[in-house]
């Protein structure tokens, strides 16, 4: 037995021999084991505490958001102008009412901007989006449209609104204001047309005034503005559907209605949210959450704007889904404006700019390029109009960050402002306006960066789309908006008082949301100033690499990757339910004979 146990070790001493070089080793490894256990209970309370910071952070920068929601609502929610200003001209006075005005930017604070203005140069007429929100974001921080166009030396004017529309306010009293405060601008500039700067739907609003003030509106600039409603394709802007699966324009006329005549904003803003559920719900607020120190002013400061809902009257919406959304009358240059007046956008004479992003998903290039081949089905025929049109993409901002990005603000929007006696020099014909800056700074200035402009085919951005399908869309929300008018509309504006509308107003979802944060809603939050004090005074930020931090962002981000893939579903299904309900042709036909090739 000894002698076969002797074997074995025999056998085994090689193996033995291999590891003695590394026994120093192991007998550390077993004295450094023990500490391990240690480290990671050292990392748990080190980032139990900074979450626990982050977290009374986080919670009062909601409670500031919520206050400043509020304040902001008992102001009167004024524009979020970060310059001076003056009034020129209230429309409210107008003899045809509406609740616009003009304002001139007189300053920003900076003694270099204010010694900027060149009155040679053409004055800059900004006009903010009214699509649920109030105006400011063309000039809500020094680093904005506003803010480069008076750096370039333009005088500066800036088309603002307020809160309510004016009593029976339509799309026609809007627009003839609007011309008002156009001539007023060339009549203080010497007759020099003003160039017009359009943001998101501000963009078809600049458009219908260059094409009714030929003589009168210069350079047309067009930022993330949607002009072709039916154009875009899937997973890009599933918005474009929207109409025909809420049946066209009766809810918004509905919702006008239980409201007291006015279409409240949120609602615009709640579907803009939609869009993005990932960003909306999780994304936006977990970078506040991550970074409370660092995104605070950034967050508030946007929230700010973003949280103020203004109203729309019901003749407006109604107007606005009718032949925009639903009808889109505009690229086909049959939207009426008024009684004698019909859009036709073949009358704009001056240069035409759009600035477009592939990252936007409210309005993508689609919605942003189609009209130009709807009106002018070729390039000849664009030539021969004697038009210029000039369009400039940018790869991945998204559709806010055109006119909200600074360095955006600080590089296209210079780029255009400086550009625009090039632009007017071309030949008439289609351009595409490409930057190229070796330098990487957004604040350079030419020579350091060059502009080009590359001859393009009006047939190269034709997208094509199911015309036929958002026909019939249009044709059911025609009869729909009827029906709702005839019969049901009566009686729901009967039915409604002030204090339904008000109820309806303070308990939307995008204000609830918001106001449920601050003491005076919720009483028990002013428990957390003493929690904040202490959470900045003892504030020890957790190290990068600790583990438990890396897992949160690791669940971070499935959180937003699984919301998006909820998103994709939700739109892969939209798309499926529009091509069942629109997609075929339709089971009746006013002349069964005449139409023997449209396909089954």
């Amino acid at each position: 037995m000894q002698r076969a146990l002797k074997k074995k070790v025999a056998r085994a001493r090689p193996g033995v021999a291999a590891l003695q070089p590394e026994s120093p080793s192991l007998r550390q490894q077993e004295s450094v084991e023990p500490a391990v256990p240690a480290r990671l209970a050292g990392d748990a309370l080190s980032y139990q505490q900074d979450l626990w910071q982050r977290s009374v952070l986080f919670l009062d920068i909601l409670r500031e958001r919520a206050n400043n929601m509020l304040d902001h609502e008992q102001a009167g929610l004024p524009p979020l102008l970060d310059f001076r200003y003056e009034m020129v001209l209230d429309a409210r006075t107008f003899d045809a009412p509406a609740n616009y005005a003009l304002l001139r930017i007189t300053g920003a604070g900076d003694p270099c901007v204010d010694t900027c203005p060149d009155e040679s140069k053409p004055p800059v007429m900004i006009v903010d989006p009214r699509a649920g929100h109030g105006p400011g974001i063309g000039g809500f921080k020094h680093d904005s449209e506003v803010g480069i166009a008076l750096r370039e030396g333009h005088p500066v004017y800036f088309v603002t609104f307020f809160p309510q529309p004016c009593p029976g306010q339509t799309l026609a009293d809007v627009h003839h204001a609007l011309r008002r405060f156009v001539a007023e601008v060339a009549k203080r500039h010497s007759g020099q047309a003003p160039v017009l700067y359009g943001n998101c739907q501000g963009g078809w609003v600049v458009a219908l005034l260059a094409a009714d003030c030929v003589g009168l509106a210069g350079p047309v600039v067009m930022n993330g503005s949607p002009l072709s409603y039916w154009a875009g394709e899937s997973d890009v802007n599933p918005m474009r559907l929207a109409g025909g699966l809420l049946g066209g324009a009766w809810l918004s006329h509905l919702t006008a209605d239980l409201s007291g005549g006015v279409f409240d904003g949120a609602w615009l803003a709640q579907n803009f949210e939609g869009l993005n559920p990932a960003h909306a719900l999780w994304e936006k607020n977990y970078a506040v959450l991550a970074d409370p120190e660092g995104e605070r002013e950034r967050f508030l400061k946007f929230e700010r704007w973003w949280s103020g809902y203004y109203f729309l009257g019901r003749e407006e919406i109604v107007a606005i889904v009718e032949n925009l959304f639903v009808g889109n009358r505009l690229e086909q240059g049959v939207m009426r404006i008024c009684e004698h007046c019909v859009a036709d956008l073949k009358r704009i004479r001056n240069p035409i700019v759009v600035f477009a992003s592939s990252g936007d998903n409210i309005t993508p290039p689609h919605q942003a390029l189609n009209w130009v081949p709807a009106i002018y089905p070729s390039t000849e025929e664009l030539k021969l109009a004697g038009q210029r049109i000039v369009y400039l993409l940018n790869p991945h901002v998204g559709h806010l960050g055109i006119f909200v990005s600074a360095e955006v603000a600080r590089f296209e929007h210079r780029a255009i402002l400086e550009s625009l006696e090039d632009i007017e020099a071309l030949a008439p014909g289609l351009y595409q306006m490409k930057i190229s800056n070796p330098t990487g700074n957004p604040d350079c200035r030419k020579p350091h960066y060059e502009v080009q402009f590359e001859a393009r085919r009006v047939e190269d951005i034709r997208y094509e789309y199911p015309r036929d399908s958002f026909e019939r869309v249009k044709a059911v929300s025609e009869w729909n908006e009827w029906a709702y008018a005839s019969f049901v509309s009566p009686w729901v504006r009967a039915s409604v008082n002030p204090l339904a509308a008000a109820w309806l107003k303070w308990l939307h979802p995008m204000r609830i949301s918001r106001y449920t944060f601050s003491e005076r809603v919720a009483p028990w939050m002013a428990a957390l100033a003493p929690l904040v004090a202490q959470a900045r005074a003892e504030r020890q930020p957790v190290d990068a690499a600790n583990p438990f931090l890396q897992f949160e962002k690791s669940a971070g981000s499935q959180i937003a990757r699984t919301l998006d893939l909820w998103r994709s579903a939700a739109d892969q299904w939209n798309e499926n339910m529009f091509r069942l309900l629109y997609g075929q042709p339709p089971y009746f036909r006013d002349d069964p004979g005449a139409d023997d090739e449209r396909p089954t």
